[in-house]
């Protein structure tokens, strides 16, 4: 399948962080459990304003879906506007997508600030119809967000081809706004430049116990104690280890991606030539982009590490001959291939849960975890610091539970198991 497995981002991240393991106790202003997207911005924010951070990651920095994302900069949440009204109210829900609209402008300025070396590219993203319903979900989602504002507009089936270099689309929703970055090295530049303004980085210092003692949270990891007024927790789809006092609850959604060698240049320039990151409208979605070396990478729902991988893995290889047939006797092949998690809500909304005095929990971004991580994790660390959580771009909830989280996981699994299954005949 590979000559080279393992994840492309890896192996071409250009940021490093010094994040040692805790070796000794510590007491903070504010204690960060996560090193993805989420927690790296908020001990950013956090240090930058002056405030004593400690983060403490399990793995590496961005070892979790913040290491293994697409790529792509999102404005806005996976649902349309309208959908996301009718679940929140006008006012709520105004609030959260004014925030995430400002979404990709909030990353590419955190890139440009700190000098993140991650492959950065505003030139828009392209969400590509696959059918004609698929054209008319489209339709749909540019008419909502015209009427609030949204910049986006409806390909016609020869712009969107030619810019994607396949025929197999009916047409695409192009959003300005967005675009892609090498999406470990963006994490990693973000808990770098937190490192500069003072926050304390620790990877391979899983915490294994949380309580509440005197008016502060006190952390365990590694043997040591980690004391703090102030707490975040932004683990996601990766929370290991602690179940008290909190625990998020989302299904479980996996996502597998698979990059090609650097293409020639005759390939390059029929393939995405402006760079614009896509996916389609399938319900069992695929992505596909290529990356700074003119890597082309595609991606589908499933878990290649799973039971299932086989067909996932045969899927992908079948998806990039349908989309691009010209790569077809070009000797075309994946040289890389992973997976992730990705953590999902019931409504498809972000949660931020205050499940305890001065801490908040956030999870639950559905896919769309690089623009709203950091936009939460910065609104997450003004709040807490600060007591305001009218920052925050949601209002938090005390208790948030959802049923059945295993049995969805195995049912999405399922589903894109039997339809890549389905479409390999």
């Amino acid at each position: 399948m590979t000559s080279k497995p393992g994840n492309l981002w890896d192996a071409t991240c250009a940021e490093t962080v010094q994040a040692p393991t805790l070796t000794q106790d510590a007491t903070v202003d504010l204690a960060v459990i996560g090193g993805g997207f989420t927690g790296c911005s908020a001990a950013l924010e956090a240090a930058a304003s002056g405030a004593s951070v400690c983060l403490l990651e399990a793995e590496r920095i961005g070892h979790g879906g913040s290491g293994r994302n697409v790529g792509l900069v999102n404005a806005g949440l996976w649902l349309p506007p309208d959908e996301i009204v009718a679940l929140m109210g006008d006012a709520p829900a105004t609030r959260l997508m004014d925030a995430l609209g400002a979404g990709p402008a909030t990353v590419f300025e955190m890139v440009r600030r700190h000098g993140i070396a991650c492959e950065a590219v505003q030139n828009g993203t392209l969400h590509c119809a696959h059918s004609d319903k698929g054209l008319d979900d489209l339709r749909n989602r540019v008419r909502q967000g015209n009427r609030i504002g949204a910049p986006v507009r409806l390909l016609d089936a020869a712009e969107a081809r030619a810019r994607v270099g396949t025929d197999t689309i009916h047409g695409a929703l192009l959003d300005p706004r967005a675009g892609t970055v090498q999406p470990l090295a963006y994490c990693r530049g973000l808990a770098r430049a937190a490192a500069e303004a003072g926050a304390r980085l620790h990877a391979q210092s899983p915490v294994t116990a949380l309580r509440r003692e005197g008016g502060t949270w006190v952390l365990t990891a590694n043997g040591h104690s980690v004391r703090a007024a102030k707490l975040l927790l932004a683990t996601n789809a990766y929370h290991l280890g602690i179940d008290d006092p909190f625990r998020p609850q989302v299904a479980i959604v996996g996502f597998s991606q698979y990059a090609t060698a650097p293409l020639d240049a005759d390939l390059r320039a029929q393939i995405l030539p402006g760079g614009e990151g896509c996916w389609d409208t399938t319900l069992v979605m695929n992505s596909f982009r290529v990356d700074a070396a003119g890597r082309l990478i595609v991606g589908a729902m499933g878990n290649r590490g799973a039971p299932s991988g086989p067909i996932h893995d045969a899927f992908a290889r079948k998806l990039l001959a349908r989309l691009f047939p010209q790569t077809k006797g070009r000797d075309v092949r994946f040289e890389h291939a992973w997976h992730g998690r990705i953590g999902m809500t019931s409504d498809h909304i972000p949660k931020v849960v205050a499940f305890g005095p001065d801490a908040y929990a956030v999870f639950g971004y559905s896919g769309r975890g690089i623009a709203p991580g950091t936009v939460f994790g910065t609104a997450t660390a003004r709040a807490l610091l600060d007591g305001t959580p009218e920052a925050l771009p949601l209002a938090p909830v005390e208790r948030y539970a959802e049923r059945f989280t295993r049995v969805r996981s195995v049912y999405y699994e399922a589903g894109a198991a039997l339809d890549h299954a389905r479409r390999l005949v």
